[in-house]
Formats: structure tokens, sequence, C-alpha cells
């Protein structure tokens, strides 16, 4: 029988050529009982990898074994964090500065009424002032507008007649 297919895969195969199709075709026909005696002396390599890959399985027992020896019969799931639990500490510490804030300025208002009025603005704290009252003020009781629309006396020399 001729095996020039095969020594042209192990040729190839040497160099580093091959696909992993023609790797499967040389494991397989190294595999077999029947190999020629030329090329017996690559049957171990190629039959090694097949033993090995069949032999690296792990039982179906396995995780149940591993499991009965740490001790934990149930895997712990992680848990997923929204946004919001992982911002609730920022929430709460922004909300305790405004408190402290609100409170510094109702404390400061209360003591500053105390002090008298040139202390308050040496402290910078500056007091309201009250404008003039110009609506309460005024005391012109005549429209404007009706007092420039009065009918005035229109005279002859006014009208060009004469």
């Amino acid at each position: 029988m001729d095996y020039k297919y095969i020594e042209q895969l192990l040729e190839s195969y040497w160099q580093c050529e091959t696909s992993l199709e023609e790797e499967q075709i040389l494991r397989t026909f190294f595999s077999q009982k029947e190999v020629p005696v030329s090329l017996l002396r690559y049957r171990d390599l190629f039959a090694y990898q097949q033993d090995e890959k069949q032999a690296d399985t792990l039982d179906d027992d396995f995780d149940r074994r591993i499991l009965e020896m740490t001790g934990s019969a149930t895997p712990v799931k992680a848990r997923t964090i929204s946004l919001t639990q992982r911002l609730k500490p920022l929430f709460k510490a922004a909300a305790i500065v405004a408190i402290i804030l609100t409170l510094g300025n109702a404390a400061q208002v209360a003591f500053n009424k105390d002090l008298p009025d040139d202390a308050v603005e040496m402290a910078g704290v500056q007091q309201p002032q009250e404008g003039p009252k110009v609506a309460m003020g005024d005391t012109l009781r005549i429209d404007t507008l009706q007092a420039n629309m009065q009918p005035v006396a229109v005279t002859p020399t006014d009208k060009g007649l004469e």
C-alpha cells in the first residue's frame, strides 16, 4: 500500500505547516493497530496525543467531591449593586454637610442680631436697608396726562384770521 500522502503530511507537520484537520488525519492514522514499519517510529507521538486527550477528562462527580472537601455545599453567587446603592454614602455625606451649613447660618444670624450695626458691618454681614418709599410718598393727585389736555381758549390772532 502507498503511504505517500501520510509522508507528505508528516513533512508539512515537521515544518509546522499543517492545519488542524491534517493533524487529526495523522492522529487517526497512527491510532490504528496496523501501521507500516517505516512510520512506526512516529506512532508513539501521535498515539500519545490521542490517549492523553481522552485521559485528561474529569469525572462527573469531580465537582461534588471537591465541594465536599471544601465544606461548602453551594457556590456563593455575586450580587449586583446598582448605581444608587454605590452612591448612597455620597448622598448621606452631602446631606450632612447641607444640614451643618444650614444650622451654622441660622446660628450666625441669631448671634448677629444682638450685635450693634457697626459690629455687624465689621463681621461682613450686610443688613438689609430700607429704601425710600416712593409709592407711599406720592402726594400728587392730578393726572399729568389729563392736565396737559385741558381746552385752551383760542383767539382770532392765533388762527391767523385777521
